[in-house]
């Protein structure tokens, strides 16, 4: 069989990421930014929930989510992303997210918190018929070829105390 280009092949890490905002929204937040980038990094998923009641919103009961997703196959050299979250890593977010609450002013009274969600893909060949899972998975999805499962978020992954120097 021919190699096929690279443009052929989907964009693993972009459907990780999709997984990952469905199941947030799934569990009431709301997107605000994907793929937020300025001169410092880039921040995958930038997520609110509040958690006030429906009528008035206070600040003091919102948080603001910055979410690093790291889809990986099995058998990933990282720990399935975990180790490729170095503390220099950490301190990109971090930055990043001072640029993000700098542009949006109305957001720098939220609580803040750094997530982090483990997503493994698995390339499914065409005589495979079902998948099977180490553990359960918090959600899945699937494009022709490759099956993806969240496996893993860890909230407060990382805190905002990251050295600046």
């Amino acid at each position: 069989m021919a190699n096929l280009p690279p443009s052929h092949y989907p964009d693993i890490g972009h459907l990780g990421e999709d997984l990952v905002a469905q199941w947030l929204q799934a569990t009431g937040w709301v997107i605000l930014h994907r793929r937020f980038s300025c001169r410092w990094g880039e921040i995958d998923i930038i997520a609110e929930y509040d958690k006030g009641a429906v009528g008035e919103l206070s600040t003091q009961d919102s948080i603001l989510a910055f979410v690093e997703v790291k889809t990986r196959s099995s058998g990933s050299w990282d720990a399935g992303g975990r180790s490729a979250i170095t503390l220099q890593k950490q301190a990109k977010i971090w930055r990043t997210a001072e640029i993000f609450l700098a542009q949006y002013p109305d957001k720098a009274d939220y609580s803040c918190r750094f997530d982090v969600a483990i997503v493994y893909c698995q390339r499914i060949s065409k005589n495979l018929t079902e998948v099977t899972a180490n553990q359960e998975a918090l959600a899945t999805s699937s494009v022709p070829g490759y099956k993806f499962k969240l496996q893993e978020y860890i909230l407060a992954a990382f805190d905002s105390s990251i050295d600046n120097g």
